[in-house]
């Protein structure tokens, strides 16, 4: 490479299977070399590892040890792929999924390390879900009292969140809990390693932990739920660091991992989907971003407060600062075909997919491309993970309506892909009937990978679908957040505009779909609020549980 004055950043984002890091020119955003490390544990779901130690139901928990693996393989497996020297790396940006928690001491040292067959010990996963009787109860005191928090939240707070997996682990581990000196997102934590020095970010303290207005729920409010939660926050520091800001310097140790020098700029830590915003050039008023992964998250700024009934919250400077920045999001999304890939798709359909060459996914959607809108018969529900928004109810569960002894596994199939335009319209009119115009919707994401799929959001959404115009978008976002906080843009919005890239209007709504799409769509509608009160699928979750037990 010539020596020619430029300068780079290297973002890192931690997903739910793997992480992936990105070595990224300043000057235009021009991301030069990548690589990715698939986490040795992945999602622990069943039973600790070495342990034996069995995981109830809706379990998901991570090992700290794969994310420093990320930092000791990826970062300098991606460095050496861009061809960069490492001294001109001047700034390292971090991200990752939220709310991914864990206990740990004073000086960071998470708790499972110590205690190895104590599942509450190890860090929960965003998609844990075994705390959502603790969110019933921290919701239902809220809105007895009249929390004005609540109203940010949309009304519900979620058991995905902090507060909800930190009164879980009071109640089913209080020793552990009273071990725990922190309680900090893996989004902190990471950082932390990398600096030495603790911080909290301003976005998930925000959405995740329900900090708002200069301070998190009262102690009072906490002591009405459990006497001894009553000082919960003291686990969750008061000092917020803004989105952008610089965390500190990386220490020999972490220059030890990744190759890159002692000394260069940290950037604050962030969430996945928050910091895609700014890789997708995507922060400005009325622009939605959605990150379509194994589940979805749908993020915008915008100068207005709004009550956005169901959304995960709205936090001032939560994606950038000077905006209040909003959440919403579909528990599943990718995750739901996946299952319905690995679970139901018939041997007769996997062999003729391998005899073309395909995998299941693509020649599902290859037949499933091939019919007319409503040819199948069927709507579903988009709840198989559960439903972030506008419901908020994790223990609510899919529904098909419409089979019949005609139905085919590519039917199947597209009317699960339809559930989740259908769940994102949901979203969006949910935003426009609170006063937050959509302006514009960005797609970010892995299952921008299938057009067919793309094509059907623009048709049931009837607007343009603009797309990303990289596809690491959270590491790009981080590596933006790491030029700002190593001083060489001046601000995330700037960054973004030099940075970033989107391409517009990448796929426009078909007038004749759209219109068939309407009639579906109310017919989704009527499903979801048939089963929105959760009574039937609570029972029913409650029969496998005990029957699981």
């Amino acid at each position: 490479m010539s020596d020619n004055g430029e300068r780079y950043v290297v973002g890192v984002d931690f997903g739910t299977l793997s992480g992936r890091a990105v070595v990224v020119r300043v000057s235009d955003g021009a991301e030069l070399g990548g690589a990715v490390h698939e986490y040795t544990h992945g999602v622990i779901e069943d039973a600790l590892p070495g342990e034996g130690v069995r995981l109830g139901p809706d379990w998901a928990l991570q090992a700290p040890q794969d994310w420093i693996d990320v930092l000791r393989r990826a970062v300098p497996e991606a460095l050496a792929a861009s061809g960069v020297p490492p001294e001109r790396v001047i700034g390292v940006g971090t991200d990752f999924t939220a709310c991914t928690v864990l206990p740990a001491t004073a000086d960071g040292v998470p708790l499972c390390e110590s205690r190895p067959g104590r599942p509450h010990a190890w860090p929960k996963l965003w998609k844990h879900h075994a705390a959502q009787p603790h969110a019933d109860r921290i919701n239902a005191l809220a809105a007895r009292r009249g929390e004005p928090w609540l109203p940010r939240y949309g009304g519900r707070i979620s058991s995905e969140w902090e507060f909800a997996k930190g009164l879980q682990v009071l109640e089913e581990d209080p020793e552990t809990y009273a071990l725990a000196d922190r309680w900090i997102e893996a989004a902190d934590w990471i950082v932390w390693q990398l600096t030495g020095v603790e911080t909290r970010n301003v976005c998930t303290a925000g959405y995740k932990g329900i900090f708002q207005d200069g301070g998190y729920p009262s102690e009072d409010f906490l002591a009405a739920l459990n006497p001894a939660f009553a000082g919960f926050t003291g686990k969750l520091g008061r000092e917020l660091a803004p989105l952008g800001g610089l965390a500190g310097r990386l220490t020999a140790r972490a220059a030890g991992w990744t190759g890159l020098p002692e000394g260069v700029a940290v950037a604050v830590g962030n969430v996945d989907a928050h910091v895609t915003a700014a890789a997708a050039d995507a922060v400005r008023p009325g622009q939605m971003v959605a990150i379509m992964g194994t589940s979805t998250c749908h993020v915008m700024c915008s100068d207005r407060l709004a009550e956005v009934p169901g959304m995960c919250g709205v936090v001032r400077d939560g994606i950038v600062p000077g905006l209040w920045g909003y959440e919403a999001g579909q528990s599943a999304v990718g995750d739901i075909l996946a299952w319905y890939v690995d679970h139901c798709v018939p041997a007769p359909y996997a062999g003729r997919a391998a005899e073309r060459g395909l995998g299941p996914h693509e020649y599902l959607t290859e037949l499933a491309a091939e019919q007319n809108v409503g040819q199948h018969g069927l709507v579903a529900l988009d709840w198989h993970g559960g439903n972030r928004s506008i419901l908020v109810d994790h223990t609510l569960s899919g529904v098909i309506a419409g089979q019949t002894l005609a139905t085919r596994p590519e039917d199947v199939y597209r009317a699960l892909i339809e559930a989740t335009a259908y769940g994102a319209r949901l979203i969006v009119e949910t935003f426009e009937g609170a006063g937050v115009p959509v302006e514009e919707f960005v797609v970010a994401g892995g299952l921008l990978k299938n057009p067919f799929l793309m094509q059907v959001y623009a048709d049931v959404l009837r607007r343009p679908l603009s797309v990303i115009g990289s596809g690491q978008g959270p590491a790009l976002g981080s590596a933006i957040h790491a030029a700002v906080a190593a001083g060489a843009h001046p601000d995330i919005t700037a960054a973004a505009a030099a940075m970033g890239k989107r391409v517009t209007g990448a796929y426009l709504p078909d007038q004749k779909r759209a219109d068939a799409y309407d009639r579906l769509y109310a017919e989704y509608r009527r499903l979801h609020d048939h089963f929105a009160d959760g009574g039937m699928l609570h029972r029913l979750r409650a029969i496998r549980n005990e029957a699981s037990a």
